[in-house]
């Protein structure tokens, strides 16, 4: 009978942890195969991950030592050494990057962020920094956001200009609810509409209601002038003026003038003014005096 011989109980253990031990290593480098994998799929540097980390941890500690400042009753100097901790790792402003800037001057932009050049991101105030963009005359909105490690990130709406107002001094760029953006030279104001009036301002949206009503019309009109307080007047770049009703009744008034100039061709014809205030009606006046014939709304003669 063949004689067995059994390895030691130690040796036998020792070889299974061995086996483990391998099992183990295999794994961790498959795991690690997987997330090195992982992460290089990612649109970030080895250095970019280094300092995203290091922010992270610097974050943790600075929101322990925070939490601890403030029930200690010292947040302010929780929040400052938070401020110096990230200073030390790099997270500070050192750029600006703006977008969104096409018609006014960016350098004004920059000039309401220049108080945060080198300040520690975590002190970066993203509201008051927005504020102070919303007060410049051109901004309708605006985002600031954080791009790590070092840059401030500015998103601009600009105002869209509409026209020019005529201000008792000078002449100034205003966009379609009124707003002023800037003055604007008589050179540079030509082809645009102009605006003008007591209280004329208050009422450029009002305008723009009134002009959408008979699109058609609107490349032809040159200026429009607030009258009374109550009423607009029209001049069209033939020169010709046409004076509205007031109230609700000037949509419907400047809609009848459209079908009355697309059947007489008004515009650039004799008339030099046409006076629409009384309904249902169109007086013409010519050079010298009236027309030789007036004209009811409805386009047949008196």
């Amino acid at each position: 009978m063949a004689k067995v011989t059994r390895k030691p109980t130690g040796v036998r253990r020792s070889a299974a942890a061995r086996n483990r031990s391998q099992k183990a290593r295999a794994a961790k480098r498959h795991t690690s195969g997987l997330l090195d994998r992982a992460m290089a799929a990612l649109p970030f540097t080895e250095e970019q991950w280094h300092k995203f980390f290091l922010f992270v941890i610097v974050a943790a500690g600075a929101g322990i030592a925070l939490t601890i400042g403030n029930y200690a009753g010292v947040p302010e100097l929780a929040k400052a050494e938070l401020a110096k901790s990230a200073s030390r790792s790099g997270f500070e402003v050192s750029r600006v990057r703006v977008s969104g800037v096409e018609r006014m001057n960016e350098q004004l932009v920059y000039e309401r962020v220049l108080a945060e050049q080198d300040r520690p991101m975590p002190l970066v105030e993203l509201d008051d920094v927005r504020e102070r963009l919303l007060d410049l005359p051109w901004v309708a909105d605006a985002r600031v956001s954080r791009q790590l490690p070092d840059t401030l990130k500015i998103d601009i709406v600009e105002r869209v200009p509409h026209a020019v107002l005529r201000k008792p001094d000078r002449l100034m760029l205003i966009d379609p609810q009124g707003n002023e953006l800037e003055p604007i030279s008589a050179k540079d104001a030509k082809g645009k509409l102009l605006i003008e009036g007591p209280g004329a301002a208050r009422q450029v949206q009002e305008l723009g209601k009134l002009l959408d009503a008979a699109p058609a019309l609107k490349p032809q009109i040159a200026s429009a002038e607030w009258v009374g307080n109550r009423r607009w007047n029209l001049t069209f770049k033939t020169g010709q003026l046409l004076a509205l009703p007031e109230g609700d009744l000037g949509a419907p008034a400047l809609v009848k003038f459209a079908q009355l100039d697309g059947m007489h061709r008004l515009i650039g014809g004799k008339p030099i003014a046409i006076d629409m205030r009384v309904p249902d009606r169109a007086y013409l006046r010519c050079q010298g005096g009236p027309c030789p014939k007036q004209m009811a709304l409805n386009g047949k003669g008196d």
